[in-house]
């Protein structure tokens, strides 16, 4: 196992500058995901620790060692693709280990390896089957087994689930999360779903147009976000935002568009009249007095909890509540936020306040 580091990476293709100075370490053992929209750089980021696109400028270190100039197979890393990558003419055991083989690894040598990489990924009967008698998951497999066999430093997964069935993904993420728990090898992943990152990684890397917005712990993302793209990103449904000014006379409170105020159970301080943002996650907002009003416009029962759409004043709202409700587009609700949990943006940086 390594660490991974990249030090004030840049990429450009021609006159488009698509990485703009990355900075980021993985520790030794560390799983950390890239997460952020398309095209923001994520996955050349990754490409250019496994060495399939030339760096720029700046510099990529695993295990200490700068790996500029190194080709892939010299890098001592494994990446599992999102198209699976497999060789449709092989058998499950072929495909994974064929890259042993092409290094002339003694045949024992490839048996046992492939042998123990099929029993943790719950392979071992399918061994004998080729890929096209294997479910999408059970190809997700058999390439991370491939990367198992290759026993590397670390690991890269370029949106390995992306093409799988939304429950298959749930189940694909609690296997891979396990493995990792299980044989402690650095891995650096890449998706631009943020479940995913929330739920598997141990620290997070929200890319946004080619730079870092923030890094950190899942729960630190959700619940310090830097700012509003991070706020915005981080968190399903995303969190809602309310443009206003803060008047602290008397109680604090948000003063919106069309006369709406929102009462503030906290408030930045020295910042009477100040032009905010603020923000309250989905989940944040009760049903209660001492709040403001709103109009119910959608109603989403998931089962183990409703979403409501509701307009207050000349915004939209979401809320999530755990409880049943029968609500009706229509209705008039009370709504407040729990308290502590508001966040202010500055109106012109957009950072956290």
């Amino acid at each position: 196992m390594a660490s991974v580091e990249a030090r004030d990476l840049r990429k450009s293709f021609g006159s488009v500058e698509i990485l703009k100075g990355v900075s980021a370490s993985v520790n030794d053992g560390e799983f950390v995901i890239l997460v952020g929209p398309s095209g923001c750089g994520k996955s050349t980021l990754l490409r250019m620790i496994a060495g399939l696109e030339e760096v720029s400028s700046g510099e990529i270190r695993i295990g200490g060692r700068v790996v500029n100039d190194l080709p892939p197979k010299q890098r001592d890393i494994a990446m599992v693709f999102q198209n699976y990558a497999l060789y449709p003419h092989m058998t499950v055991a072929g495909n994974m280990g064929f890259a042993m083989k092409l290094q002339r690894a003694p045949k024992a040598e490839i048996e046992a390896r492939v042998s123990r990489a099929a029993s943790i990924l719950g392979l071992t009967e399918l061994l004998d089957r080729h890929p096209r008698q294997l479910s999408g998951g059970q190809r997700q497999r058999v390439a991370m087994g491939r990367a198992i066999v290759r026993d590397p430093q670390v690991f890269l997964f370029d949106e390995p689930l992306s093409n799988l069935d939304a429950k298959l993904r749930v189940t694909m993420r609690a296997e891979i999360k396990e493995l990792h728990q299980r044989l402690r090898t650095t891995t650096v992943y890449v998706t631009h779903d943020q479940i995913e990152a929330m739920t598997m990684a141990d620290r997070i890397v929200v890319m946004q147009d080619g730079r870092i917005e923030q890094m950190g712990a899942p729960l630190e993302l959700y619940d310090k976000p830097r700012n509003m793209f991070v706020a915005g990103f981080i968190g399903s449904p995303a969190m809602n935002f309310v443009e206003g000014r803060i008047r602290t006379n008397g109680a604090a409170s948000l003063e919106a568009a069309g006369g709406m105020v929102l009462p503030l159970s906290t408030a930045p301080a020295a910042s009477d009249g100040r032009a905010v943002i603020y923000g309250i996650r989905p989940e944040h907002l009760e049903l209660g007095d001492g709040g403001f009003d709103a109009e119910v416009v959608v109603v989403e029962p998931t089962g183990s909890e409703t979403q409501v759409v509701a307009r207050v004043g000349e915004q939209s709202v979401v809320a999530i509540f755990r409880d049943r409700h029968g609500f009706v587009p229509g209705q008039k609700i009370a709504l407040r936020a729990k308290p502590g949990a508001e966040h202010f943006f500055d109106m012109a940086s957009r950072s956290r306040l």
